[in-house]
C-alpha cells in the first residue's frame, strides 16, 4: 500500500496526512487511518489515491459499502492507469463478499494497466481455485487433496481464462 508514495505524483498539501493515513492502514487502526483520509481528501478533493484509499477505509472502518464503491470508481475515473485503484475497488468488493465483482475489477484493471504482478497476485489469492478431483468427496478429503498436489504438480498452477469484460 505503500508503493505509491515514491512515484512521480506531485506532492500536495494533504500529503502529509495521507502518509498517516497509510501508517495507520498498515497498522491496522482503520478508524485513524479514515480519519486522516478524509483530511487529506479535503485538502485535494480531486486525488484519486486519496479518494481511493478513503473509499477502501469507509469499507473497512464503517462498513459502507456503497459509498466506498462511490469513491474508488471515481477514482479510476480520474486515472484509470494505475493498479492500485483496482486493487483498492476489488478489496471493497471482497469485504462486502462479492467475489465476482472483485474478479472482474482485477481484471479490468489488467486490461487498463497491463501485466501488473500485484493485480495478477490478488486475482490468485481470491481463489483461482480448479475444483476438486472428485468433487462428491469433497474439497477437503485426502484424496482430493492427494490427487490435486499430483494435478498441480503435473500442470501447474489454475490460469486465468480470458473472457470479454463488461463496461
Amino acid at each position: 500500500m505503500g508503493a505509491w508514495i515514491g512515484t512521480t505524483s506531485p506532492v500536495d498539501e494533504g500529503m502529509p496526512e495521507f502518509k498517516q493515513c497509510l501508517r495507520d492502514l498498515r497498522d491496522g487502526h482503520f478508524p485513524e487511518a479514515l480519519t486522516h483520509s478524509r483530511r487529506a481528501l479535503g485538502l485535494a478533493p480531486r486525488n484519486p489515491f486519496y479518494l481511493s484509499y478513503t473509499g477502501l477505509l469507509a469499507a473497512l472502518a464503517e462498513k459502507r459499502f456503497d459509498r466506498a464503491e462511490v469513491l474508488c470508481r471515481e477514482a479510476i475515473g480520474v486515472r484509470s492507469n494505475h493498479a492500485q485503484l483496482y486493487l483498492n475497488l476489488a478489496e471493497v468488493y471482497r469485504q462486502e463478499g462479492r467475489t465476482t465483482d472483485a474478479i472482474s475489477a482485477l481484471e479490468q484493471g489488467l486490461s487498463s494497466v497491463g501485466q501488473d504482478f500485484r493485480l495478477r497476485r490478488a486475482l490468485e489469492k481470491i481463489g483461482l481455485r480448479r475444483s476438486p478431483v472428485f468433487p462428491f468427496l469433497g474439497r477437503h478429503h485426502a484424496i482430493n487433496r492427494l490427487l490435486g498436489r499430483w494435478r498441480h504438480k503435473f500442470s501447474g498452477p489454475p490460469r486465468l481464462i480470458p473472457r470479454p469484460l463488461l463496461d
